[in-house]
């Protein structure tokens, strides 16, 4: 099954929770090789942003959780630019700021209320810089909050996120930025395999779902989705936010009670997902919207926490191995000794988890 992948409207998640990847300079090349144009990270580390300087690559750089508290602060906010956005920016594209990540996710009351504010002042410190027209700012979403999904047409939100949602969406109309949601239709699989059609999940053919208030058809469960955030979005009186998907993908790999979680199956969703990325789809309520999406992830992330399938959504190996084929070319060069002995170690364990 061999995709011709042209970069557009595909992008990948590039996390570094691991202590055996490749070096950011061999990652640059490897990506090239992909031929994909836009990388999402989770901070905004210095050598990847320095590999891949002169390259045609669009970033998205996050700002954690953990540093929402200071960016409450606009000169901190100011000094945090100037310091790790606007140094690479004349080598490196770098098109957008993630402030916070799942941060409805939490619990954490303080942090939800801090999570506006220190947008605002990201914002505002881009604007002061002149940069405000160059880089926008944005933060992702867990899917968990929506409280409904189905039928997408009586999306809503979670209740009890309604006061911090609404101001939220406010400001992304007034910037004009997208709002950012981690969807991960193996999740539902995962909670329901009896109920949840895999075909449904995996786009393969399936006689899919019919919305009653709309009539729209679905043949999978990503554009239904997708459909439901902006039904969501819509009932808070917005249809000026354009929604994208921050993560998604599929585990190869997983603990005994991970149901789906296999490599033809993580092939079949990354592999036709990538077909639809290509052919420029819409959904059913948004058919002229091409669908805008970041793969979850470049590579295995080893240290992650959690169950198995955390540590086992890359589409590669440290090495640069294929987890599995969908036509992805990528070529990464020769690695030191020292990490080579690493990643064989760590690609035997691998080996036996499938």
């Amino acid at each position: 099954m061999f995709v011709p992948i042209h970069g557009d409207g595909f992008g990948i998640n590039y996390g570094q929770i691991a202590n055996n990847l490749p070096l950011p300079s061999q990652v640059a090349v490897l990506i090239k090789s992909m031929n994909v144009s836009r990388i999402k990270l989770y901070d905004a580390d210095p050598n990847v942003l320095v590999a891949f300087s002169q390259s045609n690559v669009e970033f998205v750089i996050g700002l954690g959780n953990e540093f929402l508290q200071n960016m409450t602060n606009l000169s901190k906010a100011q000094t945090w630019i100037q310091q790790h956005v606007q140094p690479y920016l004349s080598q490196t594209k770098i098109t957008s700021i993630t402030v916070g990540n799942e941060v409805f996710n939490s619990n954490d009351t303080q942090l939800m209320l801090n999570l506006l504010p220190a947008m605002q002042n990201v914002h505002d410190a881009l604007v002061n810089l002149g940069l405000d027209q160059q880089v926008s700012v944005t933060t992702a979403h867990s899917f968990n909050i929506i409280s409904n999904s189905y039928p997408p047409s009586s999306g809503a939100f979670r209740q009890d996120l309604v006061q911090y949602i609404q101001p939220l969406l406010d400001f992304h109309a007034q910037i004009n930025t997208p709002f950012l949601i981690n969807a991960y239709p193996f999740f539902a699989y995962k909670d329901n395999p009896n109920e949840v059609s895999l075909n449904y999940v995996l786009f393969q053919p399936n006689q899919g779902l019919v919305d009653p208030n709309t009539n729209l058809h679905y043949d999978n469960m990503l554009y239904a989705q997708i459909d439901s955030v902006y039904a969501a979005i819509k009932a808070m009186g917005h249809s000026d936010i354009q929604v994208r998907i921050s993560e998604t993908g599929w585990p190869s790999s997983g603990d005994p009670e991970e149901v789906g979680a296999t490599p033809q199956n993580a092939a079949l969703y990354n592999g036709n997902l990538l077909k639809r990325i290509e052919q420029r789809q819409g959904t059913p309520a948004n058919p002229s919207v091409p669908i805008d999406i970041y793969v979850f992830a470049l590579f295995n992330e080893n240290l992650k926490p959690g169950p198995a399938s955390e540590r086992n959504y890359g589409l590669y190996y440290p090495n640069g191995v294929p987890v599995y084929n969908i036509g992805l070319k990528g070529y990464l060069p020769q690695m030191p000794m020292a990490a080579k002995s690493n990643v064989s170690r760590h690609m035997m364990e691998v080996s036996y988890t499938f």
